[in-house]
């Protein structure tokens, strides 16, 4: 036992040598992903669904390290499997996944319609399943990966006038732990981030409603919302070294939410 601990150093957190493939990493939680991998050592691999990626660009070339960008409809099946393969072109390994791309389109369920749903389920899920299945076959051959999915609060609970974003979000929690019960044989581990509530695009249309959004505040121990900054150590934790023996966990960076 001595020595196991010994064995630890500060090391076990750097990504050096590593290539991480980011969707939808050119904005929001996304690029702050991006980013703090970058920071911790990784060539970055991003997906977008748009061009303005010259933000994250400078962002990632400042720490010294490379970065493709790939427009790709991730509800395209082709898409998917051409991500893999361009990433594979660019730099012949992939040893990291985040699942960050998704959507949120919000109605009362009484009124929600089933385009809104296949589109919030076609992404959310969907896109998530099979990327991640096709990263794991290179993963397989390489006998190493991190897969890091994003979950919610709503993997959790189950909000209001989103039903398909709390079904999809419930989805990834679960194939999350489906997948850490197959590919773990192969020493690849696949885990969630589970944000609270946090200051993005995404979250706009709540924060622009004093009233709703002072009511999420006063529920949160932590007194505020959360910035992208605050998933960034948690994300380099997960694509590490150092989370070798966390598997099929979901893991809640909420400012204490879920506590209350």
């Amino acid at each position: 036992m001595e020595n196991d601990l010994q064995q630890f150093s500060l090391d076990y957190f750097s990504l050096a040598g590593k290539v991480a493939i980011v969707t939808g990493g050119n904005t929001g939680l996304g690029q702050g992903y991006a980013v703090a991998l970058a920071k911790a050592g990784a060539d970055l691999f991003i997906t977008t669904h748009g061009r303005n990626w010259e933000e994250t660009r400078e962002l990632i070339e400042k720490e010294g390290h490379s970065v493709e960008f790939f427009q790709a409809d991730l509800t395209n099946r082709d898409s998917i499997t051409e991500i893999v393969s361009a990433c594979l072109k660019a730099y012949g390994r992939i040893d990291i996944l985040v699942n960050n791309a998704g959507t949120i389109r919000r109605a009362p369920l009484l009124e929600y319609k089933q385009e809104d749903w296949d589109a919030v389920m076609e992404l959310n899920l969907n896109s998530l399943y099979f990327l991640s299945q096709e990263a794991a076959k290179v993963m397989v051959e390489q006998k190493s990966g991190k897969i890091i999915n994003v979950a919610s609060m709503l993997s959790f609970q189950g909000g209001k006038f989103v039903p398909p974003y709390t079904a999809s979000k419930h989805a990834v929690a679960g194939l999350t732990r489906a997948f850490a019960n197959e590919l773990a044989e192969y020493n690849i581990q696949i885990n969630a981030i589970a944000p609270g509530y946090v200051e993005t695009a995404n979250t706009a249309p709540i924060r622009e409603d004093e009233r709703r959004r002072a009511e999420i505040t006063s529920r949160i121990p932590a007194g505020r919302w959360a910035t992208p900054a605050d998933l960034q150590g948690v994300v380099v934790f997960l694509a590490s070294k150092a989370s070798d023996y966390m598997n099929g966990h979901i893991l809640a960076v909420d400012g204490g939410w879920l506590a209350r």
